[in-house]
């Protein structure tokens, strides 16, 4: 079976969410396994090991001041012993985001986790959703906030993880998950 990890870090709950939605796209079709990165920008005991393994590798983290948290930064850093090695070479990948801000220069760290990606000999994999714009549209609609390179979600800054993010940025997420894990089954 195809196996999909999903390495993030979430700094209030609202990235958490999101890639929640994430895991429940790729556990529909794969053996999905969420990997967190604590608040020291650390990961659990063997997820380096799980992580090699895994067929596919999906990056999460809030976007602060137009970049990945420094956490996510740390494992980035972190990740040269297997990049040493070639570990993840081949391996599907993609992306995921939060921030507060309709834009919150979200893109930025989409493009981080691009370029982690492709020095890692990745194979990076977008949303393969048509964007929600026309005036009908908003936060229920899949991809409303137009992310084709990685799934973007809007968490505004006094919005609980109740309220946010909301259902169609939950939807576009778990979207992506199913679509990188059909994509892993068929390179596999």
């Amino acid at each position: 079976m195809t196996t999909v990890a999903i390495i993030y870090f979430s700094g209030y709950g609202h990235t958490a969410k999101q890639a929640e939605a994430v895991h429940a796209g790729a556990a529909a079709s794969a053996n999905a396994k969420m990997f967190v990165i604590d608040a020291e920008g650390n990961l659990p005991e063997n997820a380096w090991e799980e992580i090699s393994l895994a067929d596919a590798v999906i990056y999460g983290s809030p976007t602060y001041m137009g970049g990945p948290a420094w956490q996510f930064k740390k494992f980035a850093d972190a990740s040269s012993k297997p990049w040493f090695g070639q570990a993840w070479k081949n391996k599907v990948a993609a992306g995921f985001t939060n921030s507060a801000s309709l834009n919150g220069d979200k893109f930025s760290t989409i493009q981080y986790f691009w370029t982690l990606s492709q020095q890692h000999g990745q194979i990076w994999v977008g949303t393969g959703l048509m964007p929600a714009n026309t005036k009908a549209n908003g936060p229920a609609d899949i991809n409303w906030t137009g992310g084709f390179a990685g799934a973007l979600a809007v968490s505004p800054s006094d919005a609980s993880t109740n309220e946010a993010p909301l259902s169609g940025d939950l939807e576009t997420a778990k979207l992506l998950g199913q679509r990188v894990a059909e994509i892993a089954a068929k390179l596999t």
